[in-house]
Order: C-alpha cells, then structure tokens, then sequence
C-alpha cells in the first residue's frame, strides 16, 4: 500500500512537470510564429526588410545612412536588416516585397520609386517607408495630397527644387538656346520632374526637347540623338539613367556637350548638379522608422521629409575638358 502511493505521487509529480512544460513550448511557439524575436537579454529584435530598386551610388548612400540610424537608434543587436537588390526589375521589387509579407518583417523600407509601389501593392498593414522617392502623390497616384498619405505608408523625397536646378543651368550656359531633357519613360517620378523642368525653361524663354529610353539598352542611342540636336542635357534623379553613368559619360563628353545632373551620382557624366545628401536622406527616413517600431507612430499620419540642404557641385575634370568656367559658389565634386 504504501508503495502505491510513492507511485502515485511520482506520477502526479511527472505530470504536473508536463503540464508545465507542454505551456512552455505553446508560448515558445507563438514567439516564434512571428518575424520580430527577443535578444538574451529579453529586449525585442526588429527585423526590417529593405528592397532597393537598383545598384548605384545614391539609392546604396541612402540604404546605409538608414541602417546606420536604425543601429544607432535601436541598438546594433536589436535590429536585423534583410537587405535586397531588385537590380533595376520591377518584377523583381514584388518578389521581394511580397518575401517580406511572408516573413512578417516589422517594417519595410523601400529604396526608389518602383519599390515603393511594389511594397505597396504587397501590403495594407506593414509599415512602409519610402526614400529616393521623388513625388509621392505621382508615385501612389494620389490625387488629393496633402503632404501624408493616409495609410501604412510615409517616408523620404529627394526631390531638388527644380527651379534651382534650371538657375543652375542658366548660371553656367547664359547663351543657352535648346536644353534636352533626358530620362527613363518607365519612372513616373522621372516624368515629373521632367515637366516642371519644361516648365522653369518656358517661363525664361529656353526652348527644350525631351529624349525618352524604355530602358537601359536605348540610353546611349537616345543620349546620342539629343548631343545632335541640343545645347546641353538635363537629367533628373532618374535610377535607370544612373545605373549607365559610364555609357552617358562616353557619349556627352566626345560630343562636347555639358550635361546638368539632378544628383552628384549622374554628374559623373555632367558638369554640375545641385545635389542632395542621400546618406542624409536615408539617415532621416531610419529616423522615421525608429518612431514607428519603438514609439508607435503611424506611418500614414506623418509627414513626407524632404532634405535640409542642397549643395552646388561640378564636375572639374568633365569642365576643364568641355572649357566650361564654373562660377563661385560651387564645392569640387569627389
């Protein structure tokens, strides 16, 4: 008899530590259902994914200046970047985006106009930044801005003051006659800035004529048609132009004439720019995020940023080729 009841209490005993253990691994298993997790020390990891549109210097300066706020913000260990390249495809922006959805990541940031509209499309509920995004109203398509979109949805615009931009121009060239404007057909936010270009031009009297490529493989046959036919070339922050630089460059500069850049990365191919810092941009919209994930700000409630500052930039080697006189006032392009 008494040897029953060491069995039965050994049992009770084996029992009660199943019961227990069987709660521990339900609640381990709900952890682990999401994306978001915990460090050693019990503070939550956030786990952000970031599509960038394409490969060259301004969207990656703008990827690193958002990271390195995150880190700094959140703590280098609470935080974990899944960081990919769509390589210029827009197909490619919706696989990664729609990976992300997948993967229940607590934030995506999306690097250009074409991963911002495939964010977009992939999700109503995970918060979306945008940076290297020119105009969001034209981006979203939303007719009636007002600076915030209402939605899961905020960011960064490096969009340049346009008629500075044309001043720029005018500065350098006073006896200009004819301004081609170059830019890529598939990138609304090109088309845009594009517009307001024609647009300052008009209002000083400057005739222009606008050149479109589809893609990357028509750039140096349209870049070609414009150095025929124009005085100089004006190309907005467009990703497709700047993912050519180099076959611009070997067009404009034989054909002698000066191309004017929207950002510093194009002018490798220009003689000057008033340019913006994509680090800084991207530095702003980690900031954006840091409110979000670890002050529960709403994305749709918050204003679109722009950059403080623009700086005038020239390109020495590209003026001294072109004899072209650059005036006060403007910093050496590196």
């Amino acid at each position: 008899m008494r040897l029953s009841k060491k069995i039965v209490s050994v049992l009770t005993a084996t029992a009660l530590i199943a019961s227990l253990t069987a709660c521990g691994s339900g609640s381990n298993s709900t952890t682990s259902g999401s994306k978001s997790g915990s460090d050693n020390s019990g503070s939550k990891v956030y786990h952000v994914g970031i599509c960038q549109l394409v490969e060259h210097e301004a969207l990656d300066s703008a990827t690193k200046g958002f990271q390195d706020a995150l880190k700094e913000k959140l703590g280098e260990e609470n935080v974990e970047f899944d960081v990919q390249n769509a390589q210029g495809e827009s197909t490619n922006c919706s696989t990664i985006c729609n990976g992300f959805v997948t993967d229940n990541v607590d934030l995506i940031m999306a690097n250009a106009t074409g991963a911002l509209q495939a964010a977009v499309s992939s999700t109503n509920s995970i918060p979306i930044l945008g940076t290297s995004v020119t105009d969001y109203a034209t981006a979203l398509n939303i007719s009636d801005w007002n600076g915030k979109t209402g939605t899961n949805v905020s960011g960064t615009s490096d969009l340049a003051p346009i008629d500075q931009q044309e001043d720029m121009i005018l500065e350098i060239l006073p006896d200009v006659k004819t301004v081609g404007i170059a830019y890529c057909s598939s990138e609304p936010n090109s088309a845009f800035q594009a517009q307001k270009m024609e647009e300052a031009l008009k209002a000083d009297g400057i005739e222009y004529k606008e050149y479109t490529a589809s893609d990357s493989n028509e750039i140096q046959s349209v870049i070609t048609t414009a150095c025929d036919e124009v005085d100089a070339i004006y190309i907005p922050t467009d990703n497709t132009m700047a993912s050519s630089v180099e076959t611009i460059k070997n067009v404009v500069i034989p054909a002698g004439v000066p191309l004017f850049a929207g950002e510093e990365g194009i002018c490798v191919a220009g003689v000057a720019t008033l340019s913006i810092s994509y680090y800084d941009l991207g530095y702003a919209t980690g900031e954006m995020a840091y409110e979000i994930l670890a002050n529960g700000k709403n994305p749709g409630d918050m204003d679109i940023q722009y950059s403080p500052a623009t700086t005038k930039k020239y390109n020495k080697e590209n003026c001294e080729t072109l004899n072209i006189t650059i005036p006060d006032g403007y910093e050496e392009l590196k």
